[in-house]
């Protein structure tokens, strides 16, 4: 046996890949109805899901379409979308807004309407954090609130994101099968067995379905490619975050000379990270990748893009 094949025996879930195929597809969707009642605790009880179309235009041509991860409807019609964010993008929180607003609009039917909507449920498996103020609170639930009262004004509307990095738990300190649920999706790539403290049936497919070595040669193409997506991704950041650090600081001292140290420290280092932003931009552009991915990649609008 060949070592790589002695250090991965699953695949990483973070890939488009592995997201898709264990969360997204019709054979396993009682894996994703398992992870949504566990994520929900009671609150909705999911039987069945149904999966729709991800691609999503406007109400006429030329208006900009959506392309979601997973988007599905439980039995009672309620709209579910399901997004992996792999990397911190300024505007994330506008694009889980964004894209909540398609299954809204297309409840409305032709025709007389009384405008009663069905649930709408945004979740966003996060492999960032975007919350520093507190290390433990990964769960956040979202909804519209009375600012003075507290109280939810409006009930159908949901927005929900797990910090993933934030989850810490080891083996022996899961208790609900929501934190077995976490442990799997952030360990999958590093685990070589399945832990025993994940012994529900869910999670024996979980695992039988996550394992590279059952994969046919497409499936196994497929997954290479989106691995290799995924440390492309990853290279990108770490290089814009080393070099927005050293051309920052340089630029931190020139600005601190005139208008102090720590002023000018974080002014260069905010115009070193937008330099080496589109920096990578340009040079992904010139490697051929889609100006959409590069987009979704660096945060960066396709018109900028278009212009590096």
């Amino acid at each position: 046996m060949c070592t790589s094949a002695l250090q991965e025996r699953y695949v990483n879930f973070y890939t488009d890949f592995a997201f898709k195929r264990l969360f997204g597809t019709e054979v396993n969707k009682d894996l994703l109805i398992s992870f949504l009642n566990s994520l929900f605790s009671g609150k909705e009880v999911i039987r069945d899901l149904r999966y729709l179309n991800v691609e999503h235009m406007g109400h006429i041509a030329t208006e900009r379409k959506a392309v979601f991860d997973i988007y599905c409807e439980n039995e009672n019609g309620e709209k579910i979308l399901i997004e992996m964010q792999k990397a911190e993008q300024d505007f994330f929180k506008d694009r889980s807004i964004f894209y909540s607003t398609f299954p809204i609009q297309e409840q409305a039917p032709h025709g007389r309407w009384n405008f009663e909507l069905k649930r709408v449920y945004t979740i966003g498996i996060l492999n960032f954090t975007f919350d520093d103020s507190d290390d433990g609170y990964l769960h956040h639930e979202v909804k519209l609130v009375d600012m003075k009262s507290g109280k939810v004004f409006y009930d159908k509307l949901t927005y929900i994101y797990l910090e993933m990095p934030k989850f810490l738990k080891s083996e022996s300190e899961l208790t609900t099968l929501f934190d077995k649920w976490l442990y799997a999706i952030k360990n999958l790539a590093t685990l070589m067995d399945r832990p025993a403290a994940l012994q529900e049936t869910v999670f024996s497919r979980f695992f039988e379905q996550a394992e590279i070595a059952a994969f046919d040669r497409d499936e196994l193409r497929g997954y290479r490619e989106s691995q290799k997506d995924f440390w492309d991704l990853n290279s990108v950041i770490e290089t814009a975050q080393k070099r927005g650090w050293t051309e920052g600081r340089e630029e931190g001292r020139e600005e601190g000379r005139a208008e102090g140290r720590a002023e000018g420290r974080t002014e260069g280092e905010a115009i070193g990270a937008e330099r080496a932003n589109r920096e990578n931009a340009a040079a992904m552009k010139s490697e051929g990748i889609p100006h959409s991915v590069i987009s979704r990649i660096t945060g960066l609008s396709e018109e900028l893009i278009s212009n590096l």
